[in-house]
């Protein structure tokens, strides 16, 4: 059975870092973006509980089951395949003291990964043990990696919990900032247009229908909002750009006129926007305040996007427009379509 070990310091407390892997998000922050693989149920951190995995092998998808055992705060707990690819496989994750941190400094801890696996089909199997050993190789590089700069950040800006409201939280940014705010110890509370079956704690709203259930709005420190029709798609019909364009405008302005409406109003309002609003302009340096372009139509979406904001911001909701670039993942967006 080989074993692989995997040990780096982190600059938090050994508690803190248990802390981190219990709280919503973990998998998803320490998935690396190049695997396929997806979080389809997690009971919680204590023992016999489980986490079911999608993954793909090749052309097939394949559904691994681990439970967790020998679960202790906080020093560590296991990962033990039930059901999956390998033979067999057993994940310790040790949360260990680091060395006596100088006056000022942060408490620092060490994480150790400890696998221990079994590569299925007996000797035929065995020939992948090389390629599975560098995989792991790599994944265990990006996991060590995000999670002490992850530690770092939430230990940096050391946030009181907060409640934040999101739309578009199934998206490629939205799960990506969801995972990394849960982990921070904060709630996400998502926006859907389910009316029912919606996961608990989740918002109602339906742009379309101009509906949104304000009350379950109240409260919440922050409402970021990344809801919008699609751009990465195939030829842009007349009725793909109307459904760009409308999917932006009213979403936004139904949340602005919502949150201007409410007592206490939320702290911050976060819009997403984007660098298309400076149109095609080869050549010329653009900047946060290079001005927007007059043409083109993504200028106009971009531009009527920022406006829709206007209630909240009259309001006195501190609201920031992001006007950000291609955002590359392979997990979804341009690069996935490119790959």
């Amino acid at each position: 059975m080989p074993d692989l070990s995997y040990r780096s310091p982190m600059p938090v407390s050994r508690e803190a870092l248990f802390a981190w892997h219990a709280r919503p998000g973990a998998f998803t922050r320490l998935t690396p973006p190049w695997a396929d693989v997806r979080l389809v149920s997690f009971d919680g951190l204590h023992d016999g509980s489980r986490a079911t995995i999608r993954m793909s092998a090749g052309p097939l998808p394949v559904t691994w089951v681990a439970e967790h055992r020998n679960v202790s705060a906080p020093g560590g707990f296991d990962d033990v395949q039930v059901r999956g690819p390998f033979a067999a496989w057993e994940h310790r994750h040790r949360m260990e003291r680091g060395g006596s941190p100088s006056d000022g400094a942060p408490p620092e801890s060490v994480m150790h990964d400890a696998i221990h696996f079994e590569m299925p089909f007996g000797a035929l199997g065995a020939l992948g043990e090389p390629f599975a050993r560098r995989e792991l190789d790599r994944q265990f590089a990006y996991r060590h990696r995000t999670l002490r700069d992850d530690l770092a950040l939430h230990a940096r800006l050391a946030l009181s919990p907060m409640r934040i409201a999101m739309t578009g939280a199934s998206g490629l940014l939205g799960r990506a900032l969801t995972a990394i705010l849960t982990t921070g110890g904060h709630t996400v509370m998502p926006l859907t247009r389910q009316r029912r079956g919606a996961p608990e704690g989740s918002i109602f709203w339906s742009p379309r229908e101009d509906e949104i259930d304000a009350d379950a709005l109240a409260g919440v420190d922050a409402v970021v909002h990344l809801a919008g029709e699609p751009v990465f798609a195939p030829r842009w019909s007349e009725d793909k750009k109307s459904r760009i364009l409308a999917s932006r405008q009213q979403g936004t302005a139904l949340l602005a006129r919502t949150l201007a409406a409410l007592r206490p109003r939320p702290r911050v309002f976060v819009s997403a926007s984007a660098v298309g609003i400076y149109g095609d302009r080869p050549g010329e340096r653009l900047t946060e305040v290079s001005a927007p372009s007059e043409t083109g139509f993504l200028p106009l979406v971009c531009r009527l996007w920022e406006q829709a904001t206007a209630p909240a911001a009259d309001a006195g909701i501190r609201t920031v427009t992001m006007r950000t670039g291609v955002v590359l993942s392979p997990q979804g967006g341009a690069l996935a379509t490119m790959l």
